[in-house]
């Protein structure tokens, strides 16, 4: 079978080895050929495994619709793919565009909704806004797919089903991918408290996390948060660390160059937190606890579903207080370890072995529905 994918990531076209390239090195496998629409980008890979195809968008994403249904109807006339699968997010170029598309060549579509921006928490403007357009807008973008995927069991389903979407069309179908050859606990030296790898942007929640760490050095002064990541937030975030005396206590590490390397400092850490305001998984949290780590996390995508209080790690609020509070109980547990074994086995299921073979075959069994 054929695949086309529409997706809003362009990573890959420009050589990047993140997490969409690693999805298809596994997913191509199941495919004879797939082609990727994506947004503009400074292409410099156009073909990836032999078979998988990169087309980018040619002008602004504005116009990404008009593009998804001009280059869609091109390789279909070529190729005829049998099923698409698209990705959906504000301000919805890719749900217009497969509308469009699909009313032109009638091909059944998986649209998959990874990530309701601004849900349970918005973090400025631009997201409650994006929120409330996905509220209004998905009870119609919906209808005209066979089925609509969420990654997450129950916060993305109920949401839906709420504002119009039938329960029917929902399907729940995993998106973290763990290469659990590469995130298994190491025997290494501890020399973090808390780790957290997350793009530096405000819907990370990473302000609060830096008020909780002010807050829970009260107890612990020498308290360390390892910060993985790059973002818009990184000079505020840097500024609030040099005013509040958290020199010693925050370490800024940017974008580590390998999954290798992610792996080794989650090993390095004691305890991975996740402070965001709205996710669908994210996925960081099951590749740390995958590594042995217990989780402290706000109540958002997929935590909910995997964090036992007490017994793998806490849920909190999105209080700076509630957070240093968990922080502080979890440091404080003589059985670490033991609650970090819990927590590995905990996300288990989510062996990319396993759930990349399951993604393809879902999506296929639309193709052959229709």
């Amino acid at each position: 079978m054929k695949l086309l994918m529409i997706s809003g990531d362009n990573s890959v076209a420009q050589g990047k080895k993140g997490a969409f390239y690693h999805t298809l090195a596994e997913l191509h496998q199941h495919w004879e050929r797939i082609d990727i629409l994506c947004p503009r980008a400074a292409q410099t890979v156009n073909c990836l495994f032999g078979h998988v195809f990169i087309h980018c968008a040619p002008d602004a994403k504005i116009w990404q619709w008009r593009f998804i249904r001009q280059k869609g109807q091109e390789l279909f006339g070529r190729e005829r793919f049998d099923v698409m699968a698209v990705q959906s997010y504000p301000p919805f170029y890719n749900d217009l565009g497969a509308w469009l598309l699909k009313r032109k060549i009638n091909i059944p579509y998986l649209l998959e909704i990874h990530h309701i921006i601004g849900y349970p928490r918005a973090a400025d403007l631009k997201e409650r806004l994006y929120f409330w357009l996905g509220k209004f807008l998905w009870r119609f973008l919906t209808r005209p797919a066979a089925a609509v995927r969420v990654v997450n069991q129950k916060q993305a389903p109920d949401f839906l089903s709420r504002h119009g979407v039938p329960w029917g069309k929902i399907k729940y179908i995993p998106s973290a991918y763990l290469d659990l050859s590469v995130f298994q606990p190491r025997a290494v030296e501890k020399k973090y408290d808390l780790v957290l790898a997350a793009r530096l942007e405000k819907n990370k929640g990473i302000l609060n996390l830096l008020k909780a760490v002010k807050i829970a050095k009260k107890q612990k002064p020498n308290l360390t948060l390892l910060l993985i990541g790059e973002g818009g937030q990184k000079l505020k975030l840097q500024k609030y660390v040099a005013n509040n005396n958290l020199a010693a206590n925050v370490i800024f590490a940017g974008w580590v160059a390998t999954v290798q390397k992610l792996a080794l400092a989650y090993n390095r850490s004691r305890i991975f937190i996740n402070p965001s305001l709205n996710e669908g998984g994210p996925r960081v949290l099951l590749e740390a606890m995958a590594c042995g780590l217990p989780a402290l996390s706000t109540k958002v995508g997929l935590a909910p579903e995997l964090i036992k209080d007490g017994e793998n790690g806490f849920l909190f609020d999105w209080s700076p207080r509630a957070m240093a509070d968990k922080i502080n109980k979890l440091l404080k547990r003589s059985d670490l370890p033991e609650i970090g074994e819990r927590a590995r086995l905990a996300v288990r299921s989510f062996d990319r072995q396993k759930t990349i073979p399951n993604y393809a075959q879902e999506i296929k069994k639309l193709a052959l529905k229709n």
